[in-house]
């Protein structure tokens, strides 16, 4: 029988929700009391299934673990897994994005605050810095949002070894095309309203969470501050797809990884309001990338809390499962992409990441 597993990243640690058939859950936990759990990866290329976890202790600063039984023991690096080398003179504050690399079943790629991307040859055990995005020209003007400066978004290409994308608060979006040696602002099209002498920079917009389709890896879906983007040739140029939605706020965005031109949002009122659009918890969902947009609502309460940007995403099963976790702790699943909710954990601290996997 398969097992559905729901990682849930709060501000006072993780919880793991289980189920054999997504209806019935159970809850263990919590994992790392008193710690933020920022990123979260669930590592099903190689046997055993390996959950990596990126949190931060107030007291012990930040750290990265692993385990190989699902939560029952957990291993740290004696070291630490990723260190800033010591000619950068910079310190690890979070490591904000976990992701498993689609060419190489050893690698995996994180993304940090300060805005450093970092890959493990070893499944996440050690990670070392890629010195071309680290060095970029562009890095002393890169700023900080209200989370802090960091890359969030990690985008491999499936289709190409040498591409990828990433996004980082503040600076906007990069690309590489050459393995990581070098790396391009892919910002044309995004509206930075804040920027008080070009609206229409080359780079320093405020990304929130880029996703990639899941039939079509050059088309990318962009939530911004304020703004939402769809980009049909790899993340280089971008066109709003905001025509249709409640509002152009939000902070997360999840493709559907069994449909093409399929995606999820979480519309938030305003960055000045920073709750549900009508006090409404609702996700949006567009089946033609972006060219129209549903409301949906079922089982999803009145609510005056939001979701923030990696509290979404959706499991591994051939009908995947969509979950959302809430600022107020409760953590949300749908199995028929978003029609309907149940509510499956409540009384959490505040959810700051949400991963799932079904294994057989």
């Amino acid at each position: 029988m398969s097992e559905t597993i729901v990682g849930i990243g709060t501000r006072k640690g993780l919880w793991l929700a289980r189920s054999e058939d997504r209806r019935e859950w159970r809850l263990e936990g919590p994992h790392f009391l008193m710690s933020e759990v920022l990123s979260l990866l669930f590592d099903t290329r190689q046997e055993p299934t390996r959950l990596l976890v990126g949190f931060r202790s107030s007291h012990w600063g930040p750290s990265l673990q692993h385990s190989d039984d699902l939560g029952q023991t957990w291993v740290e690096h004696p070291d630490g897994s990723i260190q800033f080398p010591a000619d950068t003179d910079t310190a690890l504050k979070a490591t904000w994005q976990l992701v498993a690399d689609p060419h190489d079943p050893t690698v995996v790629w994180a993304g940090t605050e300060p805005q450093g991307l970092w890959r493990s040859a070893d499944r996440g055990e050690t990670f070392e810095l890629n010195r071309g995005l680290w060095e970029h020209p562009h890095r002393p003007q890169w700023g900080e949002g209200f989370g802090g400066g960091a890359i969030h978004t990690v985008l491999p290409s499936p289709a190409d070894p040498d591409s990828m994308l990433v996004a980082m608060s503040t600076g906007g979006v990069y690309n590489t095309t050459d393995g990581g040696a070098s790396w391009n602002p892919g910002n044309t099209g995004i509206h930075a309203y804040f920027m008080p002498h070009d609206e229409w920079p080359e780079f320093g917009q405020c990304v929130h969470k880029v996703a990639r389709d899941s039939a079509t890896p050059t088309r990318l879906y962009a939530q911004n501050h304020k703004g939402v983007y769809r980009s049909d040739d790899n993340g280089v140029t971008w066109t709003s797809i905001e025509e249709g939605l409640p509002t152009n706020f939000g902070m997360t965005a999840v493709a559907n990884p069994a449909r093409g031109d399929s995606v999820w949002l979480v519309p938030i009122a305003s960055d000045g309001e920073r709750i549900p659009p009508n006090a409404q918890l609702q996700v949006a969902r567009s089946d033609d990338a972006g060219a129209t947009w549903r409301e949906l609502t079922t089982g999803l309460p009145h609510s005056w809390t939001n979701v923030l940007r990696d509290a979404a995403g959706t499991d591994t099963s051939e009908q995947p499962g969509l979950y959302v976790g809430t600022r107020n702790g409760e953590v949300y699943a749908s199995t028929d992409e978003g029609e309907t909710f149940e509510r499956i954990a409540t009384q959490l601290p505040d959810v700051l990441v949400v991963r799932a996997v079904t294994l057989p």
